[in-house]
């Protein structure tokens, strides 16, 4: 069996696009991931592929034309009228109209479904970082998120004749778009870790979607030894237990311990040793971005991920090309105003140990309970 390279799919829409000065994304994230990857030496040319931008007919496999005229629409007018921004939540509860409101979310399905067309067909590892906005709904934005690109590469597996897809989605915030979208079809099985009583304030251990769902709700302040104590334990059996045709991985960077918009407290240690027991689970792996609202945390985090599905060690000291990407970043929150130099000098984080809770342990074994074959509804 030949073994195909990892792939890169990014875009330069991402860079200087922001969501408005005062907002959570405000920040460079993608083009900082990018620019990192570029500049530690991580990148074959050959390997990265420009991210296209999905087509009205494409975003409708799963969002109503209705909605996706509208967000044409806020681009073009730079506004919404006040029907608008009742009906599709544009312009309204965190989801700004801004200079790319459409063609940003539509580059970002377009990379999602690329991936998860070229895997069906091929196999094989792609990372979409601009990708992973899964609270998308199909009438309207939701959670920063205007699209599903996450739901449209899932509904691209299914289209191409695959039955058994396994989504896993670490993000502090629950998956709650992607969940749903899928709460009728077992052929895709979702597994959400997110920190409990954090918007949208759901996921809830006892909900499973018809038994081809679990959610992890884990509590405040989870550590690397908690998050490594549920991959192994609850993760790993569920994808072993699955033998998925086709893994998607969400990353949301928003569990790192900098990040403004959530309290729990993992290293990007974390992530990457996600992401490495993931691999060669199934013939198929795509790798989104999602949350994360720290430019350092972020940049650094899915610049690692690369290097992980690479099979790099992120090298001690970061390289001047690569220290100069991370000292050029500004961030007006609190975190910004003195940032420690590690966040300019290195990729990795110091790990964050800890004891492993009770709570911990009772997630991780009530996540096993009753498991589905995979393709069966449960009553």
């Amino acid at each position: 069996m030949t073994v195909r390279a990892p792939i890169l799919i990014g875009s330069e829409i991402y860079r200087r696009s922001t969501y408005g000065p005062k907002h959570p994304l405000a920040i460079p994230r993608v083009s900082t991931a990018l620019d990192l990857i570029r500049a530690i030496g991580w990148l074959d040319p050959a390997r990265y592929l420009d991210s296209p931008r999905a087509t009205p007919a494409q975003l409708a496999r799963f969002h109503h034309p209705d909605y996706i005229a509208a967000l044409a629409a806020a681009e073009a007018d730079q506004s919404v009228p006040d029907e608008v921004r009742s009906r599709f939540n544009i312009g309204a509860q965190g989801n700004p109209v801004y200079r790319e409101v459409f063609r940003r979310p539509a580059t970002g399905a377009g990379g999602t479904m690329l991936a998860a067309r070229t895997t069906a067909e091929k196999g094989g590892v792609f990372h979409v970082p601009g990708g992973g906005t899964h609270h998308g709904r199909p009438d309207r934005a939701s959670g920063f998120c205007y699209l599903n690109d996450a739901a449209l590469g899932l509904l691209t597996w299914l289209d191409h004749g695959l039955t058994n897809i396994l989504y896993l989605d670490i993000d502090a915030h629950h998956g709650d778009g992607v969940q749903d979208a899928f709460h009728d079809d077992p052929r895709i099985f979702t597994l959400s870790i997110h920190e409990a009583g954090r918007w949208p304030f759901t996921g809830g251990l006892e909900d499973r979607a018809g038994g081809h769902a679990r959610n992890i709700p884990v509590p405040q302040g989870l550590n690397d030894s908690e998050f490594a104590f549920l991959w192994r334990q609850a993760v790993m059996p569920v994808v072993r237990h699955l033998r998925p045709q086709a893994i998607m991985l969400q990353c949301g960077s928003d569990a790192l311990e900098e990040d403004p918009l959530a309290r729990l407290s993992l290293s990007n240690n974390a992530y990457w040793d996600a992401v490495r027991a993931v691999m060669g689970q199934a013939p198929r792996l795509i790798v989104l971005g999602g949350g994360g609202y720290n430019p350092w945390s972020v940049g650094r985090c899915w610049a690692g991920i690369w290097g992980v599905l690479n099979g790099h060690e992120p090298p001690e000291h970061l390289p001047p090309a690569a220290e100069a990407v991370l000292r050029a970043l500004s961030f007006h929150r609190a975190a910004g105003r003195n940032p420690p130099e590690h966040w300019f000098t290195t990729l990795r984080d110091a790990p964050r140990p800890g004891p492993v809770r009770g709570e911990i342990r009772h997630l991780a074994a009530a996540t096993l309970e009753g498991l589905p074959e995979p393709g069966q509804v449960m009553a």
